[in-house]
């Protein structure tokens, strides 16, 4: 039986054809114990999704992070990986003392808050931008550039980042969404102090801050040059 495929024409040579959605939903954690890890992600505040088991010999179950596309899975003859093996998994947040406070508040063990110094070779644990885990925030408040980490029981682990406005080309700029209330809250909160510093340079109240508001709040998801 022949395993060679048939050739077949390349999409994306074809301006004609349609793209197809491919939405990353899952991501599976290997753990020891269902209900300890049940029992945590409960306690982090993640919506139980499914449940779902078949006798003794399979169980799984899906939580979801406030405000996420994404969910995990867990369970029993799920996946082969070893507990505690996923590493990196990233939660993104638009204010990572918020953040921090919250998992504190319900008595998850979490680092403080730290940022890299561009050292990809140091002794701490890998992570984006750097090797070298250094005290507080980033000193510019840059978007991307603050974490936390944390770990469930199994020692899966977890970073927040914090994302308060995104590279160019990664949204696109005709679609403004917002994950979240807090998130649009937070939005509405850095544009009002944008929209002071604009009113203060103007040398006038601004009776049309409501589409100034707008653009900057679609200017800042985007990437694009923020009003003046």
């Amino acid at each position: 039986m022949s395993t060679s495929s048939a050739p077949v024409k390349d999409a994306t040579s074809d301006s004609t054809a349609a793209k197809v959605d491919m939405k990353f939903e899952i991501v599976v954690l290997p753990v020891s114990d269902v209900d300890r890890a049940k029992e945590f992600y409960t306690k982090l505040g993640w919506r139980l999704d499914a449940e779902f088991a078949h006798e003794d010999d399979f169980r799984v179950m899906q939580f979801t992070p406030p405000g996420s596309g994404c969910s995990v899975i867990f369970g029993k003859n799920v996946t082969p990986g070893v507990p505690g093996s996923a590493q990196g998994l990233y939660l993104i947040v638009s204010d990572i003392d918020q953040a921090r406070a919250d998992l504190i508040r319900r008595g998850v063990a979490v680092s403080e808050v730290f940022h890299g110094d561009g050292v990809y070779a140091g002794p701490d644990e890998p992570f984006l931008f750097g090797r070298r885990r250094v005290s507080g925030p980033d000193p510019e408040r840059r978007t991307y550039r603050s974490f936390a980490s944390f770990r469930d029981p199994d020692g899966n682990g977890w970073l927040l980042q914090e994302l308060t406005s995104r590279l160019p080309g990664r949204l696109d700029p005709a679609a403004t969404t917002f994950a979240s209330v807090n998130d649009l809250a937070a939005a509405m909160r850095r544009a009002s102090v944008a929209h002071g510093k604009h009113e203060a340079r103007i040398g006038q109240a601004d009776a049309n801050w409501p589409d100034w508001y707008a653009e900057y709040m679609a200017s800042e998801q985007s990437g694009k040059e923020p009003p003046q």
